[in-house]
């Protein structure tokens, strides 16, 4: 299975040389095929100049430039346009994700499950240096989707995730612009049929530029994705849903479940 990795930067020459490095060499010890695909998301720091070099020196690594005006959810639409792998993993280029953390999305995808999912706030999770105003914030967010979906995930917010190239296909079309597109993939993947695993991940705030999650312009913009998904669950009557799995197959995902995830299939996944 080839891994595609879409890091989206928007200004992080600071970080997304040592971002691409390490996501690189950890994979190459795991001889994880792969590919990484870094969105330039219209820079004026040498982002663009450092992402070319590193495409330049390693065929792996591709340089693409976001055709849209500036944006993470633009960004990231644009790498997944572009992704040739069969699984696609969403990574931050501010080195807060962890490559252990994607091997392990990786190991869920490779035993049968749509979508990895990291949690950030559940047992053998390591946060470090969270901003408290935004901690505070996202606790809370993250309380209000868990409670309106029933699907028992903390995270949803996180953008760190992994998904089966089916599942992109399956949520398309995606209307987010902005960081409101973490909380689309995920909701969307749920509602429409998707099997997932949750685990544990490590969490690490930038050491480097400046975070561009600005939470006073996001509210009503995860509000709308929040319920625009919440109405397509309880009232297109199963319009947007993909068909059911395989039987036999399920079981099989089940059996290569790995030992400490929580998973959530098709039928439970929202109560």
């Amino acid at each position: 299975m080839k891994l595609s990795v879409v890091i989206p930067a928007h200004n992080e020459e600071g970080s997304i040389a040592a971002t691409v490095e390490s996501v690189t060499t950890r994979l190459a010890q795991e001889d994880i095929d792969y590919e990484i695909v870094a969105v330039d998301d219209a820079s004026t720091d040498a982002t663009a100049a450092t992402i070319a070099r590193l495409a330049e020196a390693d065929p792996r690594v591709r340089y693409v430039r976001s055709p849209y005006r500036n944006g993470f959810g633009f960004a990231v639409r644009a790498g997944l346009e572009e992704f040739e792998g069969d699984a696609v993993a969403i990574m931050m280029a501010d080195l807060s994700d962890s490559p252990d953390d994607l091997v392990a999305y990786y190991r869920l995808l490779q035993a049968g499950y749509d979508c990895a999912f990291g949690s950030r706030f559940m047992s053998a999770s390591e946060v470090r240096d969270y901003p408290r105003v935004k901690l505070v914030v996202n606790r809370i967010v993250n309380l209000g989707i868990r409670l309106l979906f029933g699907h028992g995930y903390n995270d949803t917010t996180n953008a760190f995730k992994a998904y089966r190239r089916e599942v992109i296909d399956t949520v398309h079309p995606l209307l987010s612009q902005h960081f409101n597109l973490t909380v689309e993939l995920p909701l969307k993947a749920v509602v429409r049929g998707h099997s997932y695993a949750i685990t544990p991940i490590t969490w690490t705030n930038r050491a480097t530029g400046e975070s561009k999650l600005k939470l006073q312009e996001m509210g009503s913009r995860y509000a709308y994705i929040v319920l625009m998904v919440f109405l397509e669950h309880h009232l297109s009557r199963g319009d947007y849903r993909r068909s059911a799995p395989d039987p036999l197959q399920q079981r099989r995902r089940w059996r290569a479940g790995t030992p400490g995830a929580r998973v959530r299939d098709d039928k439970q996944a929202l109560g």
